[in-house]
């Protein structure tokens, strides 16, 4: 057993390192993948499962606990795994391993999204004011952490008169026109956000 335990760490090990650096991971980050994998290897929670599937799961969770932003999107990307799957054995090994992690702050979010969009500074301050606002209302809880970041840079950047559509900032989210629209109307809403539109 141990020499089929070992082979399936190295082929796991080869595919981790390939997705980390396809999704700018460090190698502190590696070495969290690598330990959770090895723990649902030994309590045999890869059988009947593939292996870039599980590994998949595991590289998102160990993003969660180092609160580093990826979504699970980005991460179905990198490993060529459908995002559902991804999602079951995360919520599988999660459960297996007794993982609670919180979600991803949305703040952590807005630099990245807000570099691919080409957004000042002023308007990314502008985004985790809302988003500190919106989670001291509890307006967040229970809702996806890059839909939340991509209303509040929408937000931002109309206020600080920096144009960018709900449908590109929605791409650049990897979330819905529509997620970007409610969550940004919900927002406005209940902070009482003046905004010409």
């Amino acid at each position: 057993i141990s020499g089929s335990t070992d082979r399936n760490l190295a082929v796991a090990l080869g595919e981790m390192n390939r997705m980390a650096s396809q999704l700018g991971l460090k190698r502190n980050l590696q070495e969290i993948t690598a330990k959770i994998y090895r723990k649902a290897v030994e309590k045999g929670l890869i059988r009947g499962r593939s292996i870039e599937g599980v590994l998949s799961a595991v590289l998102y969770a160990a993003c969660r606990e180092a609160q580093i932003p990826r979504t699970l999107e980005e991460v179905a990307d990198a490993s060529r795994v459908d995002k559902r799957e991804i999602g079951r054995t995360y919520r599988f090994i999660a459960r297996e391993l007794d993982i609670h992690l919180p979600p991803t702050d949305s703040a952590r979010y807005v630099a990245r999204f807000g570099s691919k969009l080409g957004i000042s500074g002023k308007a990314k301050v502008e985004a985790m004011k809302i988003i500190r606002k919106a989670q001291e209302e509890k307006l967040t809880s229970g809702k996806s952490p890059s839909g939340t970041a991509a209303a509040a840079i929408y937000i931002a950047v109309l206020k600080c008169g920096e144009r960018r559509t709900q449908r590109k900032i929605a791409k650049v989210a990897d979330v819905t026109d529509a997620t970007v629209r409610n969550r940004y109307k919900e927002i406005a809403e209940e902070l009482d956000v003046e905004i010409e539109t």
